[in-house]
């Protein structure tokens, strides 16, 4: 029997999140599992991934086969790291204080560059948003000027309506037109 260490799809459509099992390579993938190590939610940003390393370990000791994603995981949490150690520690290379110490010292330097790498997508996306901004109410002022020409003519226009009709009807008042009278005919039947 062939173990894999893989992923479990669960959640809803376009909104994925896995579980990280541990199962028999035949069963399906959604389908029967040994062990859950953890999981993994991609739809987060930074993506979220929780997992048991000491147990990854010791299954990637009696011989699971990651899946590729899972390989990638299991390297980001570290798991490949301590496996590597504990082989040193086995052959005599160092102790198990040392490996301690150097797989601390990993998790120390990885939570840097990730705290690092957050800080910096968040200042990227701040920055961004300020040009957006930056652009957005540029644009505004022009449409607002616009917008002002546009009325100055309106009232400009209306002004000159008004000084027409005013003449028209001064005009209307020093000439009257004579009323013509209504003829009533009576149609023939």
């Amino acid at each position: 029997m062939s173990v894999k260490i893989r992923l479990q799809r669960h959640g809803r459509k376009q909104a994925p999140y896995y579980h990280v099992v541990v199962a028999d390579e035949r069963a399906p993938r959604d389908g029967k599992f040994i062990e859950q190590i953890g999981y993994y939610k991609p739809q987060t940003i930074p993506a979220t991934i929780e997992l048991n390393v000491d147990k990854a370990v010791s299954w990637l000791e009696k011989g699971a086969q990651p899946t590729e994603t899972v390989r990638a995981i299991l390297s980001y949490k570290g798991a490949l790291m301590k496996k590597h150690l504990n082989g040193g520690v086995r052959k005599g290379v160092l102790t198990q204080e040392q490996a301690d110490e150097k797989f601390a010292n990993w998790i120390e330097d990885k939570t840097s560059k990730v705290a690092a790498h957050i800080e910096k997508q968040g200042n990227k996306a701040k920055d961004n948003a300020t040009s957006k901004h930056a652009v957005e109410v540029k644009l505004n002022a022009a449409r607002v000027e616009k917008l002002a020409a546009k009325l100055a003519a309106a009232q400009a226009a209306e002004i000159v309506a008004e000084e027409v009709v005013a003449v028209a009807e001064e005009s209307a008042d020093l000439v009257e037109a004579p009323v013509a009278e209504e003829t009533t005919e009576t149609p023939l039947v």
